[in-house]
């Protein structure tokens, strides 16, 4: 181990501490006091055809993930998850509604009885040729109500949200991505520098600050882990978390920290990774933020445009274009960050030093994520993400109910951009608790 027990470095907030409206007051108040305060409803990129061998439903769910929507259909149909498309995991804790995909070949819409369930319903139905498939969707419309705050605060968020709207939304990687201790990101970088023992103590540590319920419930398999009781903890581990539960089941077995660690899979793993790629993106937009370069671009940028996301990169030429700044200034085009793998787009001058600084500061190199990528099969090999995003349709209200004073909320994102960022901005808490709550990068 590469530190004494109990001395682990936690790193730096992942979330990042910087606010793009830090000069307008925030509404306070909380999210998701119930599942109905918290609405989302996916844009597709596509509509059905109406022909094919997929079946394709558009389900309302509430209080599901959508991995549990994956296995409620599964058995319905009476095939394998596998054969269940969706494009983007949204949150459990609310009300979604998504197109999902079921390969029934040889069949259509009415071979098959309703689905009844009082969480999981059929809205619409329709057949097409392809399965759905991550990243098949436009974005999001939300309709999301803040709860414990005043009604008058309506103004501090309209404020906010029309600044966002007219400068960009910037496009953190929200909670969800870090695990409900917020340390996926750490865990995977002891993977990444095969530092086996501190991955393992780190994906066992209890909660340090804020965190939700669901960490509060871990705490007797917490305290068996750190007493060395690996079968114990490995019986009061939720069944509910499988790959915690088989690094405990090798552990209890005698393997060893490597091994322990290797029985989570590398699908895990690389999620895990994916959240160490995000932390330094979010380290650089921090960066962007605090020098006032977030919405500008800079030569050696690579950028991006915003319809069809293709990069090119930024030369004293470009910068030069007579129409480059007011196509940046209608988010048109816009800078990007790394999503640090070997496969990545490299930027060059300033903005490559501000990004190696943000891989540094992990205490990684080229060589740690090269080998890296080697070990684990289909790791994210890298990437560049949007440093800023446009948001759309923004509406905003307030008003009293029986459950008190609320402002509502009401915008459109595009996939990969994680409502939560936008509220951050509006309420301006120190920690929004999303801990329990699926999504992904591809919400």
């Amino acid at each position: 181990m590469s530190k004494e027990r109990g001395q682990l470095d936690l790193g730096s907030h992942a979330i990042g501490r910087g606010y793009a409206t830090a000069d307008c007051p925030g509404t306070g108040g909380v999210l998701r006091e119930r599942e109905d305060d918290f609405r989302v409803t996916e844009i597709p990129l596509y509509e059905p055809s109406g022909r094919g061998e997929h079946l394709y439903l558009f389900v309302e769910k509430t209080g599901l993930s959508t991995l549990d929507a994956v296995s409620m259909l599964a058995r319905h149909f009476g095939v394998r998850t596998s054969a269940i498309g969706f494009a983007g995991l949204k949150d459990k804790r609310a009300i979604t509604r998504q197109w999902m995909s079921v390969h029934v070949p040889g069949k259509g819409v009415s071979d098959f009885p309703s689905i009844r369930h009082p969480r999981l319903s059929v809205l619409l139905a329709d057949m097409h040729e392809n399965k759905l498939r991550r990243g098949h969707l436009a974005g999001n419309s939300f309709v999301i109500t803040i709860r414990r705050t005043s009604a008058t605060h309506v103004t501090h968020a309209e404020r906010v949200l029309r600044r966002l709207e007219r400068h960009g939304v910037p496009n953190r990687v929200a909670e969800q991505r870090f695990g409900m201790g917020g340390r996926n990101h750490l865990v995977a970088r002891a993977i990444v520098r095969e530092e086996f023992e501190d991955a393992v103590r780190l994906l066992f540590a209890p909660p340090t600050g804020h965190h939700s319920n669901a960490e509060d419930r871990l705490h007797a398999g917490r305290e068996a882990f750190i007493r060395g009781e690996f079968d114990r903890a490995h019986e009061l581990w939720p069944a509910s978390l499988h790959a915690e539960r088989r690094v405990l089941r090798a552990l209890a077995d005698g393997k060893n920290w490597r091994r322990a660690i290797g029985t989570m899979g590398d699908a895990e793993i690389g999620f895990m990774y994916s959240a160490l790629q995000s932390s330094m993106f979010n380290a650089v937009l921090d960066a962007r933020l605090a020098a006032g370069t977030l919405s500008t671009l800079v030569e050696g940028d690579v950028a991006m445009h915003r319809h069809g996301r293709t990069m090119f990169d930024v030369t004293r030429e470009v910068l030069d274009a007579s129409d480059t700044a007011d196509r940046v200034d209608r988010l048109e085009i816009g800078a990007t960050g790394p999503m640090w793998g070997t496969g990545m787009r490299r930027a060059g001058g300033h903005v490559a030093a501000v990004e190696d600084r943000a891989l540094e500061a992990m205490g990684l190199t080229p060589e740690h994520l090269a080998s890296f990528e080697e070990r684990v099969r289909n790791a994210p090999g890298g990437t560049r993400r949007p440093l800023r995003v446009a948001i759309e349709n923004v509406g905003v209200e307030a008003g009293i109910d029986e459950r008190g004073h609320y402002v509502r909320c009401s915008f459109d994102l595009p996939r990969g951009a994680f409502a939560t960022t936008v509220m951050r901005e509006v309420i301006k808490p120190e920690e929004i608790d999303d801990g329990e709550n699926e999504a992904d990068d591809e919400n």
